[in-house]
């Protein structure tokens, strides 16, 4: 057969014990993995229980589709489970209790899910967490999913809460930023990209930009008269419809953000609005605006009273409730008018509660949270 070229023929090597196991997992039908994925995600209604339902979306794509399916937002089951859900609403009834833990050494704040440490324990989930960067002209709070890699290009970054110290010196006021992802021009346009390519094994990165979606703004207490602090808070992503019959914004996924219509859609070295126009764009609904809801004077205990229903416990001037701010054109009713919205409160050393709920999310709420440990003495 000299000449001749042999082509030997192909024989498929066979599937290993993994790859066999993997795949008896993955022809299951829909219907019973259906009702398998339902049974363990109604029976695991709490972490660290919680992790399962988390692992069964890790198995395959099948999988993952039927428990995104299954597993509801934060506004309808109340429940915490996937990352996206720090950025969805909170539940409209009960609130989601939380507490934070604050480490002045390493300037780091930890969101953890549970009533306190002491309840909760090693039982607790930690959410997120933040790391406060001086700056020569302001104060920033970094936020990410997890901890261990503080800087903005780590991938658990997904925000922050930024103090302007340049333009309002006395560091009344903040803006919160989400990080969304960037439009490509030159996708959009049809020139190619001069980008460096990736090879298959490292997929490109996502080129993430930070979106101006609130501001808070504390007000002077120029006469120092004893008080809680006032604040307002101007949430532009949220209409205030979503008070009352309205919805508000709800990511699916961190990368499907990048469409959605902000108010106003501003990076971070764009202006920042007013924090007192209540008013969007033209075309735009009104976005919600909170505000601090007002104590009351204590005449046996000789100070200001809030009713925390038991979650505070030490008084400090750190202490709010935020309620909605509406007009009276609105037809917002008195009882949402008076629905607290998000607390937060002092319950030992270096240790506070944060209850939130429907519209706010999670991350919205650690940041209003975090303004209240950034704020100057001018405003106590």
């Amino acid at each position: 057969m000299r000449g001749r070229s042999h082509i030997a023929p192909e024989v498929a090597s066979p599937p290993s014990s993994t790859e066999t196991e993997q795949v008896q997992w993955t022809d299951l039908p829909p219907e019973l993995l259906f009702d398998i994925i339902q049974r363990v995600e109604t029976k695991e209604n709490c972490w660290p229980g919680r992790r399962d339902v988390v692992a069964c979306a890790a198995v395959c794509k099948l999988w993952r589709e039927i428990t995104k399916e299954i597993v509801k937002t934060p506004e309808r089951c109340g429940l915490l489970t996937f990352p996206i859900s720090l950025k969805q609403p909170g539940p409209r009834e009960a609130p989601i209790q939380c507490f934070i833990r604050r480490d002045k050494e390493t300037s780091t704040y930890q969101l953890h899910m549970g009533l306190s440490p002491a309840l909760s324990g090693d039982m607790s989930k930690q959410l997120l967490v933040a790391k406060r960067v001086r700056r020569a002209t302001r104060t920033e709070f970094m936020i990410y999913l997890k901890g261990g890699d503080f800087s903005k290009s780590s991938n658990d970054y997904i925000g922050k809460l930024r103090s302007f110290n340049r333009s309002n010196f006395l560091g009344t006021k903040f803006n919160i930023f989400e990080s969304h992802p960037q439009h490509d021009a030159s996708a959009q346009s049809g020139y190619p990209s001069h980008r460096k390519t990736y090879s298959k094994s490292q997929p490109p990165r996502v080129l993430m930009t930070n979106v101006n979606t609130a501001g808070i703004s504390y007000e002077l207490n120029v006469l120092r008269t004893k008080g809680p602090r006032r604040l307002k808070c101007m949430m532009y992503s949220i209409p205030v419809s979503a008070i009352e019959g309205g919805t508000a914004r709800t990511p699916m996924a961190f990368t499907n953000c990048a469409g959605d219509n902000l108010s106003p859609l501003i990076d971070s070295k764009g202006k920042k609005p007013c924090i007192c126009c209540k008013t969007a764009k033209s075309g735009q609904s009104t976005a919600l605006v909170l505000k601090n809801k007002a104590p009351r004077w204590h005449e046996q205990l000789q100070c200001w009273c809030l009713n925390f229903k038991g979650r505070v416990t030490v008084a400090s001037v750190k202490n709010f409730q935020l309620v909605a701010a509406v007009d009276p054109s609105e037809n917002v009713s008195v009882a949402e008018q008076d629905k607290v919205i998000l607390q937060f409160g002092k319950i030992g050393k270096d240790i506070f509660t944060m209850d939130y709920r429907y519209p706010l999310s999670a991350f919205q709420a650690f940041a209003i949270c975090l303004s209240s440990f950034g704020i100057k003495a001018v405003c106590e």
